[in-house]
């Protein structure tokens, strides 16, 4: 059984910087497409970024494009969010996925396993 365990939310001004982590236990990381999702509140949970299993492809939705970057660590198996030049509109809860497919995905149906989350705020 795959488990993920997100880290690294918290509270910071607009502007500022934030690292989400992602730790996965319990299965082949290495061969797994993993994402990030987030859901604010009163909304549905929005597609973020996503990542091949060799971590040489990557796509970010266009609201964080030029201002987050994903990367993943095979050896520790883990990926990582750094979230830059945050906005309020960031605000939300970060969910990790991860998908027995090594492929990217973009649909929270394309993943098979999730993390818990973990809350971003932004104050303005």
């Amino acid at each position: 059984q795959v488990q993920l365990v997100e880290s690294g939310g918290g509270l910071v001004q607009a502007g500022g910087s934030l690292r989400l982590s992602c730790a996965a236990s319990g299965g082949t990381f290495s061969t797994y497409g993993m994402g990030w999702f987030r859901q604010a509140p009163g909304k549905e949970r929005e597609f973020v970024v996503t990542i091949n299993w060799s971590g040489r492809s990557t796509v970010y939705a266009d609201s964080v494009k030029g201002r987050f970057t994903l990367s993943r660590d095979i050896a520790k198996n883990t990926v990582y969010l750094q979230m830059n030049s945050l906005k309020p509109e960031d605000t939300a809860v970060y969910y990790c996925a991860a998908r027995s497919v090594g492929a990217l995905g973009f649909s929270r149906n394309d993943y098979d396993y999730w993390g818990q989350g973990t809350q971003v705020t932004v104050s303005s």
